[in-house]
């Protein structure tokens, strides 16, 4: 292919993908950045091989004949006493030698886009907390970093585990993909493991038919809601972790939807109790009354689980926010 045809080529693409982002940003459709990111080290990662056994060898061969004809050139004219106009055969070179713009916006981002790949797919993903949900372990605007291979490395896009890793245990704070619409990304604290009894009964939590120790602490200050809500410390899973509750809520779950293995729940006006089913885990968020989590659509099967919450990077409100939580 000529160099108008490949210009012509990498605009539709590029074009494509332009198009995808901008449609899912408007909403029009249920955006995959996994399989977009993936798309786009097979589209680079092309240009890339081809650059460096076609394109590449070619400008070379190119190169080095324009600079023979013009040395060439310059030596006839010499012999015949004729005075040529003098070329920098190096500038000559490197101004054949250069990408078009086409090959520079695939073949020279490949690196860049593959490591980013390797990075977002099997190490660690960044993710913004988006509610109040996870208050005040969490707050809205955190920056935060999810451990891809501590539950076991998974394909990027199949989500297909690859590697056994650890399981999740009580006390941990997953990113999974929510039941209900995988397309989007939930963040709740485990509080159930397969086998597990939970119940949240007149907003106490239970395990396994013992009450989880709970201890009263200072109110915390809702900067959203504007308000001071209850807080309390409980211990799950050995870690000493801080929820709230608000005593306007009722402690009956009003909402909760049909989902797979609902028959292992029951709801009263008390709350609700489950059984956890093998292979998946009952969530909850830590502020307990503002959070939308197992008890209203379920389990979360052990293969929407994306990775394990572990750092705070930025929140640009509040550099304090910073560090380790649990």
């Amino acid at each position: 292919m000529n160099d108008q045809t490949m210009s012509a080529l990498t605009g539709v693409v590029l074009a494509a993908f332009v198009g995808y982002g901008v449609a899912w940003y408007a909403g029009f459709i249920d955006g995959n950045f996994s399989l977009l990111l993936l798309l786009a080290v097979v589209v680079t990662g092309t240009y890339w091989i081809a650059e460096r056994w076609v394109f590449l060898p070619r400008r070379r061969a190119a190169a080095e004949a324009a600079v023979a004809e013009m040395q060439r050139r310059q030596r006839e004219c010499a012999a015949l006493g004729i005075a040529a106009e003098l070329t920098d055969a190096d500038a000559l070179r490197r101004r054949l030698l250069a990408q078009p713009w086409w090959l520079d916006w695939t073949a020279g981002l490949f690196p860049v886009i593959l490591a980013v790949f390797v990075l977002r797919s099997f190490l660690f993903e960044p993710f913004k907390i988006p509610s109040g949900s996870m208050l005040p372990t969490l707050h809205i605007g955190d920056l935060i970093l999810v451990n891809k291979y501590h539950y076991g490395v998974r394909l990027p896009v199949v989500n297909t585990k690859v590697t056994a890793g650890q399981a999740p245990q009580r006390g941990d704070v997953i990113v999974f993909r929510y039941p209900p619409q995988p397309s989007l990304d939930y963040i709740k604290r485990v509080v159930g493991v397969p086998g597990d009894e939970v119940a949240y009964l007149n907003k106490r939590l239970f395990i396994n038919g013992e009450a989880v120790p709970r201890e009263a602490v200072h109110d915390f200050y809702d900067a959203e809601a504007m308000r001071y809500r209850p807080q309390f410390i409980e211990t799950i899973g050995g870690r000493r972790v801080r929820t709230l509750i608000d005593d306007e809520r009722p402690a009956f779950i009003p909402v909760a939807t049909e989902f797979a293995f609902r028959d292992q729940c029951r709801y009263t006006v008390e709350g609700v109790t489950c059984r956890v089913p093998p292979g998946h885990y009952f969530v909850m968020g830590d502020n307990r009354d503002n959070s939308l989590d197992s008890r209203y659509w379920g389990f979360v099967p052990d293969s929407h689980i994306v990775g394990k919450a572990v750092f705070v990077w930025m929140n640009f409100g509040d550099l304090s926010r910073i560090g380790r939580f649990e």
